[in-house]
């Protein structure tokens, strides 16, 4: 529990003294103002927390945080001097917005359980068996279908080895092989008979981490389906278990046209029986592929695709088997579940997570990938670099990831609760980016703020501030810059006092700065101020045996973003990018990796080399069927003999769509907008040339 001690109890004050009473992480153990009548004051003797006017007898040693809402710098530079040597003092603007972000996070905690409660009313509602065990083989999920179906209680297991209770779960051997078995038959202790899926559950980092099974008693309908002959009975009984279902349920032919929905699936699209009865399996999707026309074409069942669904465009997940009678296919049936309300609470937490996050530096040396030696020797650099407060210089080729090294060394350095603040000298021009670094007075120029303004190195005081492609850097900006480095200090534009800061400097830069010295275009004592720690990030083209770590990590972050279930890379593909020069560094990977899982299938869950966009080349290195078409190549031929003109036209139009087709990888409606025609007249065109 963190100890804070509130100075000024006036409006601001009292708000926050409020606000930290409800935190049970947070205590407020003293509260100071000068006037003893103030509000603050009144509240905390209500709370029986000690207060006084003379903070500075007050602040004890076991004090972890001082909040100071008086609004008086003084105040504020005073505390710091005071303060314990291990306590963090906040102004209370700061801390009133770090409050507002903690509740949101705990609303969105609220809300996040009161759907967790939903889930589990959801769960034990199911007519299937749902459970599930950790990595260990320990039971975590035990609903009460399950417990009807084995005749056991969830009291008993939970916790327990599934072993110990259903020695023939084969839980156990999905955590070991991290391989699915769906739709297996299989005899309980009891006698009963059920068809069950077992899944692994799988981390981001493609870690086993637990099983899970769902399952459904059979026996009664095993049964049923050998005494009852009647199709129609059969139906009949088939139709009414689907309409009493919870589940959204529609059943196809095996030609892919409706047969049957249930209310749920109403319910959930939005779409009635006539609008999807007699209508092809795809009417209902607004995104997405028919999972039910898939499972006609292979026989075998889909589960957990993602999609949007009906009027509405609900997000879903799908899971979608098979109907084999005697062997024959019959149809499919498909199960919709509802995640729309799971997305939209997670975009909110995403949210407020990226709020926070945006407080300080994002990455930390976790999140650099690679292990090849020029990259371990980088880290290694600036691991060492980040135990000390000298200025870091570093270099490398565009793309190379410079800016998460500069996260990463504040993150591990002192001063890694303090501010970290990135600047792109390149983005801005040179008066605006002198005053945004070092502030400005009050009528400065035409325009500044009444009052003036901080300028980021002020902003960084105590922290870290990251001048990127400091390269571009006008040569009066970088006297400046100078003054910085040697005297500690700067001078707000327009004024003439010093203001001394303390602000550990991160520089990184793509151009050659000893050629920009011998042109003039770069101070040669600068350079040695920013060259006390140059840190050299390799370009990944010095990089080949990084390429496949990168490039399952780029996978894992897509099939996040994208909805993807992309498990594994083909051989090909990794040979195919380490031959690759990489101009564009492991921004230009990612970028790659990025095109080629869009152009993937949902369903596809392997990296093939069919994916791959092109990558760039040289214009000789071309193939000669990939290089541009002209006129030449339709020459007169040798013996003189002359061709009707429309034989020749269509010739060259036949070769010019082949060529355009391929450079779109095939999509039509992406050829079309560059031949600046209408996809129908392309396609007649196709046609016409027998390029189906």
């Amino acid at each position: 529990m963190k100890k804070i001690f509130l100075v000024g109890a006036g409006s601001g004050g009292t708000a926050l003294l409020k606000t930290l009473q409800h935190m049970e992480s947070l205590k407020v153990i003293g509260v100071s103002d000068r006037n003893v009548n103030a509000p603050g004051m009144k509240e905390a003797r209500k709370y029986g927390i000690p207060t006084g006017t003379d903070y500075t007898r007050m602040i004890s040693d076991d004090v972890e945080v001082i909040i100071e809402t008086t609004g008086d710098e003084s105040v504020f530079h005073h505390l710091r001097q005071i303060k314990p040597k291990h306590a963090v003092v906040i102004p209370g603007s700061i801390a009133r917005i770090i409050m507002s972000l903690i509740e949101e996070k705990e609303n969105l905690i609220q809300q996040l359980r009161h759907h967790h409660h939903e889930l589990d009313i959801i769960l034990n509602s199911t007519h299937d068996g749902m459970m599930a065990v950790n990595k260990k083989g320990i039971i975590t999920l035990f609903n009460r279908a399950a417990e009807r179906i084995m005749g056991l209680k969830a009291e008993d297991v939970l916790g327990e080895p599934a072993q110990d209770w259903i020695p023939n779960s084969r839980l156990n051997i999905v955590l070991q092989t991290g391989q699915s078995e769906l739709h297996q038959e299989q005899w309980l202790n009891n006698e009963r008979r059920i068809i069950t899926n077992r899944v692994p559950v799988i981390s981001e980092d493609g870690e086993v981490i637990g099983a899970v099974a769902v399952f459904r008693d059979i026996t009664d309908v095993t049964t049923l389906a050998e005494e009852v002959l009647d199709l129609k009975e059969t139906r009949s009984l088939l139709e009414a278990i689907i309409n009493s279902s919870e589940d959204a349920i529609s059943v196809v032919d095996q030609n892919g046209i409706g047969l049957m929905i249930n209310p749920a699936y109403t319910r959930l699209t939005g779409l009635k029986a006539e609008d999807v009865i007699g209508k092809p399996a795809d009417v209902d999707i607004s995104e997405g592929e028919s999972m039910h026309m898939q499972v006609l074409k292979t026989k075998k069942p889909v589960r957990g695709v993602p999609m949007k669904v009906g009027k509405y465009r609900k997000d879903v997940v799908v899971n979608v088997a098979p109907i084999m009678v005697d062997g024959e296919l019959k149809g499919s049936v498909g199960i919709i579940h509802d995640i729309s309300e799971i997305k939209k609470l997670t975009k909110e937490l995403d949210w407020a997570r990226r709020i926070i996050r945006t407080l300080e530096a994002k990455y930390t040396f976790e999140d650099i990938i690679g292990e090849s030696e020029p990259v371990r020797t980088a880290i290694e650099q600036a691991k060492n670099a980040a135990y000390t407060s000298a200025t870091v210089l570093l270099r490398g080729e565009s793309g190379t990831g410079k800016e998460l090294f500069a996260h990463a060394i504040h993150n591990a350095s002192e001063r890694k609760f303090n501010q970290f603040v990135r600047v792109n000298c390149a983005a801005l021009s040179e008066q605006l980016l002198e005053s945004e670094l070092f502030g400005y007075e009050e009528g400065a120029f035409t325009g500044a703020k009444q009052g003036g303004k901080k300028g980021l190195f002020e902003e960084a005081n105590g922290g870290t501030i990251f001048l990127d492609e400091i390269g571009e850097m006008s040569l009066s900006t970088q006297a400046k810059l100078l003054r910085v480095l040697q005297e500690k200090e700067i001078v707000r534009v327009g004024g003439t006092k010093t203001i001394p800061v303390d602000v550990r400097i991160i520089a990184a830069t793509n151009v050659n700065l000893e050629e920009a010295i011998l042109q003039k275009k770069f101070r040669e004592d600068l350079y040695y101020r920013l060259n006390v720690l140059p840190i050299i990030i390799p370009p990944l083209r010095y990089r080949d045996d990084d390429i496949r770590l990168l490039t399952e990590h780029f996978i894992a972050k897509y099939n996040m973003e994208y909805g993807r279930h992309i498990s594994s890379v083909a051989d090909e593909v990794i040979e195919r990018l380490k031959s690759y020069h990489w101009p564009g560094n492991v921004r230009e990977l990612e970028n790659v990796i990025s095109r080629a899982i869009i152009q993937m299938r949902f369903t596809e869950e392997r990296l093939e080399l069919r994916h791959l966009p092109p990558l760039q080349f040289d214009f000789d290195d071309r193939p000669e069927a990939d290089r541009p078409l002209s006129l030449a190549d339709h020459a007169l031929p040798s013996n003189g003999n002359i061709l009707p003109l429309d034989e020749v036209v269509g010739n060259f139009e036949k070769k010019y769509l082949q060529q355009v087709l391929s450079q779109c990888n095939g999509n039509k409606t992406k050829a079309a907008q560059k031949l600046k025609i209408s996809v129908r007249n392309l396609y007649y065109k196709l046609q016409k040339h027998g390029l189906h």
